[in-house]
């Protein structure tokens, strides 16, 4: 292999300033050196461990940005990699879709005690429409697979739905499946009466005040977009799927998504009806195990240890039915608590988490899939640091 890359992967990382101020700005205080070694001893070993050509980390605290850029978003233009730079988010998109449908919960064009057949009316009787809303949008509807059918065509999906048989009834077990959140995200813009790419593109993402991320990139954009790079290290970006926009296909960079963090953490920066949309992604559904499942979030009651945190963040959660416990009534965080979600496509692989009573949060988007521990690991090393550091 060419010994280029990999050098270009060792370059030490730039901190540099955003063309998009996030909340409270970015940050250029001695604080920024500090923050900078806790990144830096985590993030090299992480790069050249797994051969990653580039990497955007962000981190919060107290409302300050502090942003580290690695590598390379392309290695054959040598672009290097900044925090105007898209990456593919994977089902780290599924935030921002349960974050859109809270919305139109609370402008009560949508119910979560609401069934799929209300919406479509080809699903009323079967299976499927057994679940309500909030199942599918919790992974409970069932026993929904991870992934649709490989074969299947896009203009099958209504029958697929029509033919499923439930492996148990709505609200027993949790078996995470983008085809569960993606019927989820497309009653969503049934509701809205729109499409949902423009609905993410056009209300979300710009009531959010995120100037650079996209469910479709346009052409304006596309330098900005990285390239993944897949286990032969070939360049590669995701191929659209079956409710692809819904579960998998926003890009962004690490500016919009820092600050989006930031308004998790203070969801009272927003105006009214986004404000109330946020909070009501916080709360808790489901149990299973330490995590609570609310709407595209995961939570963990905060201080844990990083092996309560990686328990709740296995392969087997992702792939295997798992018993679960209702929450009655919903409960909204009552301490502290980390949110947390990671994502993926075949060249990109990313992480998220936030303590809101700390008021510190990470954002970790990589252009190589490498192992969701290492992510964990490293971000939960970072946000340990920061903790002392909180006002």
């Amino acid at each position: 292999m060419n010994s280029l890359p990999k050098l270009r992967n060792r370059i030490a990382f730039v901190l540099v300033s955003s063309a998009f101020l996030p909340l409270g700005g970015w940050a250029a205080d001695d604080s920024t050196a500090t923050i900078r070694a806790f990144v830096d001893k985590e993030i090299r070993p992480i790069m050249a461990e797994h051969d990653v050509p580039g990497m955007a980390v962000a981190v919060t605290l107290d409302g300050q940005a502090y942003f580290f850029n690695y590598g390379l978003a392309s290695r054959e233009a040598n672009i290097p990699v900044s925090e105007a730079t898209l990456f593919e988010l994977g089902s780290i998109s599924k935030t921002f879709t349960a974050t859109l449908a809270s919305y139109a919960l609370v402008r009560g064009k949508l119910s979560l005690d609401e069934h799929p057949g209300k919406y479509m009316p080809q699903l009323k009787g079967s299976a499927i429409d057994r679940a309500s809303l909030l199942n599918l949008a919790t992974y409970t509807a069932g026993g929904l697979p991870l992934q649709f059918p490989e074969e299947l065509a896009h203009d099958k999906m209504l029958g697929y739905f029509q033919q499923w048989q439930a492996e148990a009834a709505p609200g027993v077990l949790r078996r995470y499946s983008n085809p569960s959140i993606g019927l989820f995200g497309h009653i969503t813009a049934l509701a809205l009466k729109s499409d949902f790419a423009d609905l993410m593109e056009h209300q979300l993402f710009a009531q959010l005040g995120l100037t650079s991320s996209y469910v479709h990139v346009p052409n304006s954009a596309m330098g900005k977009y990285a390239w993944g790079y897949n286990r032969a290290n070939k360049a590669v970006r995701a191929n659209p799927d079956i409710f692809a926009d819904q579960t998998y296909g926003v890009k962004s960079s690490a500016a919009d998504m820092i600050r989006f963090v930031q308004l998790n953490i203070e969801p009272s920066r927003l105006e009214g009806p986004m404000r109330r949309a946020v909070e009501g992604t916080h709360v808790g559904y489901f149990k299973t195990g330490d995590m609570v499942q609310g709407l595209g979030w995961e939570q963990y009651a905060y201080p844990l240890s990083l092996q309560r945190l990686l328990d709740g963040n296995t392969s087997t959660e992702i792939t295997e039915a798992r018993p679960l416990t209702t929450l009655t009534p919903p409960q909204a965080p009552s301490g502290g608590t980390l949110f947390n979600k990671t994502g993926a496509t075949g060249g990109f692989s990313n992480y998220a988490a936030f303590v809101p009573e700390k008021k510190i949060g990470i954002v970790m988007l990589a252009n190589k899939n490498y192992p969701i521990p290492a992510r964990i690991k490293a971000a939960y090393a970072i946000l340990q640091q920061l903790a002392p550091l909180a006002k």
